[in-house]
């Protein structure tokens, strides 16, 4: 991996709808714009490990808290931050102001697990921007896929999800397993005017995303991140929130493959992920004319060698770049 350099430049952008987004920039000022898009929704740059998958002798790498999470301002569980203009689509809107603030006409998206999500749907969008894509962990945020990580995986850790489910059946919201979907009541727990609830709920979704999350790594594992309560409660909110909706993307991405087919694209993706299932990345692979799929046998949703196919997949889409390869 290459060396994690400090920001040359940072800010916080404000939006013309009044939200602050905090941006930076690492690499070379006129390298190959890179525009780096984090998983979640809600994760953040955290410490900024993405540098370090792209040459900064090559790239002019940039990366943003997505709204409501991260530095960025109001946070999602801030009653000053209006969540219900929190969208996919608002999120678009946010990365073409912020390469319009940069002053870049077309970059390489690099997206990880729901940032590859949102780097399809800009891409989608605007496709004339786009240099290539490379994908880790490849999720579209389909009600399908949705509602396998949140009630279909149970199959597998069946002791997790009954404590899970049974978090939301007992919070007095009327939520019994079966009848409505389970991320919807934690969508509802994580709005609810009492904190106690809402801390509760976010503990509760915190270990079953441990859980579910395991497998394919090196055993059962606790995230840090959530031992920060302002962490766990804007993360929580805004997955719930997005997942509730399906990731507001109507229609769903791979119905719209067909936007990327004069896009370079890498789709990295572990064969044991259990929270991701392989075959999301397939589909997408088979609808993306000019996509590769990079399968790894013995990870699971990551892991050091997917994330060394990620560095590669960088440094291959340089070269072709430099060299004028299309």
């Amino acid at each position: 991996m290459y060396e994690k350099t400090p920001p040359k430049v940072s800010g916080l952008l404000s939006m013309s709808d009044g939200q602050g987004i905090y941006w930076e920039e690492s690499g070379s000022p006129d390298g190959i714009p890179l525009l780096y898009l984090h998983g979640g929704p809600g994760a953040g740059l955290g410490t900024r490990g993405y540098v370090t998958k792209a040459d900064p002798d090559r790239f002019r790498i940039i990366g943003l808290d997505q709204r409501g999470c991260g530095r960025s301002v109001p946070l999602a569980a801030d009653p000053q931050h209006n969540l219900e203009a929190n969208t996919t689509s608002r999120l678009i809107a946010d990365l073409e102001e912020l390469r319009t603030h940069c002053g870049i006409d077309k970059w390489v998206l690099n997206g990880v697990s729901w940032g590859s999500t949102l780097a399809m749907a800009y891409a989608q969008s605007h496709p004339a921007r786009i240099l290539g894509i490379v994908a880790m962990a490849v999720t579209t945020t389909s009600r399908a896929e949705i509602d396998w990580i949140t009630e279909g995986v149970g199959a597998i850790y069946p002791e997790e999800w009954d404590l899970f489910a049974g978090h939301a059946e007992q919070a007095g919201i009327g939520y019994r397993r079966g009848t409505t979907r389970l991320v919807e009541a934690y969508r509802q727990l994580m709005r609810h005017p009492d904190w106690d609830l809402r801390d509760a709920a976010s503990l509760a979704w915190a270990r079953w995303e441990d859980a579910h999350i395991s497998l394919g790594s090196s055993g059962s594992r606790r995230d840090s991140r959530w031992n920060d309560e302002d962490y766990r409660h804007h993360f929580v909110t805004l997955t719930t929130h997005y997942w509730a909706h399906d990731g507001f993307c109507d229609p769903a991405l791979l119905e719209r493959m067909d936007r990327l087919r004069d896009i370079p694209g890498v789709l990295i993706h572990g064969r044991l992920d259990v929270s991701a299932p392989l075959v999301t990345a397939w589909q997408a692979h088979r609808r993306w004319a000019r996509s590769r799929l990079v399968v790894d046998e013995a990870q699971g949703h990551g892991g050091r060698s997917m994330v060394e196919a990620w560095l590669h997949a960088n440094d291959e889409l340089a070269s072709r770049l430099a060299s004028g390869t299309p």
